[in-house]
């Protein structure tokens, strides 16, 4: 069974998860995962008297401040400051993997990104992995789930998705690429996303210089 993790490798570059499971030694690091422990410290955070200026956000205090101030005001709220559960493992039909926050009363789920959100929306991938949680928080509870949330912590942000007819489908097009790698995908060219790629020495990609375009 696919994990979320499999499904957001496989939207963003099949190959990727080629070499992630091959080499079964994918760590978290703790920057990441300093920066996801903000998204469970925004009460504490909004504190006026608190200090940021040692914590990990990518905006000033001020602007940090404000943003969270805009988060209070956000329906989801509660399941973002005080969810039911946290780093909760989910087992659905097609995949399983960790809901970073659960709400229970109305069933939804949010996962946390260390990362920088687009201007609008989420990234691809990070869509199909929140699709995935929702879906799995789904066939456990044997009920419908609509939406689920995307957190960015480091801006005091977060992003809603809704579980539409497209992002369905991609969640089953990472599903069917997930399910079907079992030897090195095709390479992808001149690509941005293979610059901050982990793999990228071993890859074999190749990537044009902008010496070698002009």
């Amino acid at each position: 069974m696919s994990t979320f993790a499999d499904l957001a490798a496989a939207a963003y570059c099949p190959r990727k998860l080629y070499y992630r499971r091959r080499d079964d030694e994918f760590e978290i690091p703790e920057t990441v995962r300093a920066k996801r422990r903000l998204a469970f410290r925004y009460s504490e955070l909004a504190d006026p008297d608190s200090d940021l200026a040692s914590e990990p956000i990518a905006v000033t205090p001020t602007q940090y401040r404000a943003n969270l101030g805009c988060l209070r005001e956000h329906d989801a709220w509660e399941l973002l400051a005080e969810p039911d559960r946290t780093e909760v493992l989910l087992e659905g039909k097609d995949a399983r993997g960790i809901a970073h926050k659960v709400d229970d009363s109305v069933p939804t789920v949010s996962l946390v990104s260390a990362g920088e959100p687009p201007e609008e929306g989420v990234w691809a991938p990070q869509s199909v992995r929140a699709v995935a949680a929702a879906k799995a928080l789904a066939w456990e509870l044997g009920e419908s789930i609509e939406r689920a949330y995307v957190e960015y912590p480091t801006y005091g942000r977060v992003r809603t998705v809704e579980l539409t007819t497209r992002k369905k489908a991609r969640y089953r097009e990472a599903l069917a690429r997930a399910s079907s790698i079992d030897g090195p995908p095709s390479r992808i060219e001149n690509d941005a996303k293979c610059d901050a790629c982990e793999y990228r020495s071993r890859c074999g990609t190749k990537t044009r210089s902008l010496r070698s375009l002009l």
